[in-house]
């Protein structure tokens, strides 16, 4: 019997991978509430040049995160991510000494250029057990949750003291802490985890899009980091004109991020009961709705606008909790990387779009066409989970599998998907590897049995 917690080594790695995902994600994030503020002594300063200088990151995000995984899948997972965060300390230096908001731009996308979530998650498969791993996602992703929530926190106060240039300055400093951490504390793998949960293959990203589900899954997360991005552009402007200095915006993020997360419990509890992923999902889309209507008649109004920044993140942080969790319930077994290669590539493609959109449309209309424009996105996103389903609950687990030829593997794919509690059985001869979906009713120990196999 495999045992039920993670050893210390996979507590090892977890902690010290989400550090170094949350390190990086913070550099990120910083900026966000700070600067269209702290900016407007760059060369070209506009809302139009601040939205791109906060999204840029994200095109270059999207172009190179399904590449860089792969590659790390030839050369190794830690190469490609100490590469990843040396870029992204270059990147950050290079906005730390600009004098123009053009060289801040080119900094952003070098930063971007570090693109290293796919190896990352995939060198933590690599160094887990099959049982565990799902245990060391949730860790990780619940760094990058609390990155944020600290970004909104430290950004505003590191802007105070040390201005722009400090704060990119500690970025850098936070991508030598990830290498660091990689280096020291973080083991070699000796060999590779089966790739199809972790890494995508571009046979299988043209399959992904043609999924309607996880379509649907996409394009929220990319109208969900276009509206973060746009709403980031125009609210430091909008919280200043109601009167709250700039030095005094982080008192107002954070503990509304905060409370958000305790408002987002019923949402949590009530999908749980009733078993409706599909309802609160929705109503969580008609709370993000409301928020920003709010914002978008708030004109001034404090109180107002601090009620539609607790609507925000509550709506914010349940989709983005939610919406990785749901590509792994509705995408195919085995092809996890390939689905969340696609969503990850989405994500920041929204970014990207979001401080496009939102910069331009602040400098030409104003805040109020920023809000009401991720108002309607938000409103398109909601007719869309019409045709949601909602996703059956099962585990996907990864077996080693000994497999000598395509006739030996539908024979024991025809074995195993006949076994009680196996809702889908796929079986890779490249990869030596069993792809199972399963219910409460699996027996492990049976499959193993059937396979082989031993414990990855």
């Amino acid at each position: 019997m495999a045992n039920s917690g993670l050893s210390n080594i996979e507590k090892k790695v977890a902690f010290s991978l989400a550090s170094v995902f949350g390190l990086r994600m913070m550099g990120l994030f910083m900026i966000m509430p700070v600067f269209a503020l702290y900016g407007q002594h760059l060369e070209g300063f506009s809302p139009l040049w601040v939205g791109v200088a906060i999204g840029a990151y994200g095109l270059t995000q999207a172009l190179l995160q399904i590449p860089l995984g792969i590659l790390s899948d030839k050369i190794g997972r830690k190469p490609v991510i100490l590469s990843g965060l040396l870029l992204f300390a270059i990147g950050s230096i290079i906005a730390a000494n600009s004098d123009s908001i053009y060289m801040v731009v080119f900094g952003r996308a070098v930063q971007g250029m570090g693109a290293i979530a796919a190896a990352v998650l995939a060198l933590a498969a690599d160094l887990t057990r099959d049982e565990q791993r799902t245990k060391v996602m949730a860790i990780i992703g619940m760094c990058i949750g609390f990155s944020f929530a600290l970004a909104l926190l430290v950004g505003p106060i590191i802007a105070e003291h040390l201005g722009l240039s400090g704060l990119f300055f500690m970025t850098a400093l936070f991508a030598v802490f990830g290498m660091i951490i990689v280096q020291v504390f973080i083991p070699t793998p000796v060999s590779h985890a089966p790739k199809g949960d972790t890494l995508a293959a571009p046979a299988r990203l043209k399959a992904m899009l043609k999924d309607p589900q996880l379509l649907r899954l996409d394009l929220g997360i990319f109208i969900l980091h276009l509206t973060l991005t746009a709403v980031f552009v125009a609210l430091p402007f909008v919280l200043v004109d109601a009167g709250f200095a700039k030095e005094q915006h982080w008192k107002l993020y954070f503990p509304t991020f905060i409370g958000a997360f305790f408002l987002m419990v019923p949402l949590i509890i009530i999908g749980v009961k009733k078993k409706n992923t599909k309802v609160t999902f929705q109503i969580s889309l008609i709370i993000m709705a409301l928020a920003l209507g709010i914002l978008a008649i708030s004109a001034g109004h404090l109180p107002l606008i601090i009620m539609a920044i607790l609507f925000f993140f509550t709506a914010f942080n349940y989709l983005e909790a939610s919406l990785p969790s749901l590509i792994a319930k509705f995408c195919p077994a085995g092809d996890k990387g390939s689905a969340m290669g696609v969503y990850s590539t989405s994500q920041f493609l929204g970014a990207f779009c979001g401080g496009m959109l939102g910069g331009g449309i602040y400098q030409f209309v104003g805040a109020t066409g920023v809000f009401l424009l991720a108002l309607a996105l938000i409103c398109f996103w909601l007719v869309l989970t019409l045709g949601m389903k909602n996703p059956i609950l099962l585990k996907s687990y990864t077996l080693a599998a000994n497999i000598k030829d395509k006739q030996q593997a539908s024979v024991i794919a025809e074995k195993l998907s006949a076994m009680k509690g196996v809702a889908e059985a796929i079986l890779i001869i490249e990869e030596q590897a069993a792809y199972l979906k399963v219910n409460d009713q699996f027996d492990i120990s049976e499959a193993r049995a059937v396979l082989g196999s031993t414990e990855l």
